[in-house]
């Protein structure tokens, strides 16, 4: 299955756009429960209890938190932004070739069906549409799962900070596009106007 492909059964139903003011408790809730799962499982890369509104609220004023909606409420959250750490991403990065994920989190029960794939996609034509180079994240250096899932992406590993107040530092990066820079094609759900995503970034 291609990176850009979700499940069938849910393709009809997906919608992307920004978060509002009125979706934080949704995207908290989303947030929380994903942290939980993390946590359940001995992965040091969340709060236990999830994020605080005001960690969340100002992504969601810049226009930077993003929702992948289904008719049962929000299936998925990123976050997507030109913000690079200071403290992982060095001046010889060149940080503003970049756009940074933050917060991808798809709910567990639409887990298994491509979302998380098809929102990386999303994420990377976005840094085409906007003249950048790279699609870069940091995640859980402790994690090897979640690193090995990210190389499975196409994201090639840069190197690991290690910090000791941060549980994250392992950095990764890869081509804006489609997996590496792929040729572009329109993804499989629609913004709220009901345009593909392909044309509304």
């Amino acid at each position: 299955m291609h990176s850009y492909t979700v499940s069938p059964t849910v393709t009809n139903h997906l919608t992307m756009r920004r978060a509002t003011a009125d979706d934080l408790q949704g995207v908290l809730a989303l947030l929380a429960e994903t942290a939980g799962w993390l946590n359940g499982r001995g992965v040091r890369q969340w709060p236990v209890g999830g994020f605080p509104a005001e960690r969340i609220a100002p992504l969601i004023e810049e226009g930077t938190m993003y929702l992948l909606d289904t008719s049962d409420g929000p299936a998925a959250t990123i976050a997507l932004d030109g913000h690079a750490d200071p403290e992982f991403w060095a001046a010889d990065d060149d940080p503003g070739s970049a756009l940074y994920v933050h917060k991808l989190s798809v709910a567990r029960a639409h887990s298994g069906r491509g979302l998380g794939e098809a929102l990386l996609d999303w994420a990377g034509l976005r840094v085409l549409a906007v003249g950048r180079r790279w699609l870069r994240l940091d995640c859980s250096k402790d994690n090897g799962r979640l690193q090995d899932y990210y190389r499975g992406q196409r994201f090639a590993h840069l190197r690991t900070v290690d910090l000791p107040h941060r549980a994250s530092g392992a950095l990764f990066q890869r081509a804006g596009g489609l997996r590496g820079g792929a040729p572009g094609s329109a993804l499989p759900f629609a913004d709220r106007r009901g345009s593909s995503v392909r044309q509304h970034v």
